[in-house]
């Protein structure tokens, strides 16, 4: 699970055999995870975290997208 940035708390990654799916990134944080799709930026599931923090992940998912969406294209284009 290859992961692309470290922001305080949160981790955000994505696992190898996601290629399936649209672009989409996992925050996990503790035992607290989610996810969002990337284009556009959406949640798409989440344990554990309120909504106050998830507003905040929303806003570090669209301040790193270009970042997010670029490992992603490069992980599975090759």
């Amino acid at each position: 699970m290859p992961a692309i940035l470290r922001l305080g708390p949160y981790r955000f990654f994505f696992y190898s055999n996601e290629n399936g799916e649209p672009a989409h990134i996992h925050i996990q944080r503790e035992k607290m995870l989610a996810k969002f799709w990337l284009q556009p930026v959406v949640l798409a599931s989440s344990t554990r975290f309120s909504s106050k923090e998830l507003r905040k992940l929303e806003g570090l998912v669209i301040e790193n997208k270009t970042l997010l969406l670029e490992a992603w294209n490069e992980y599975f284009s090759s």
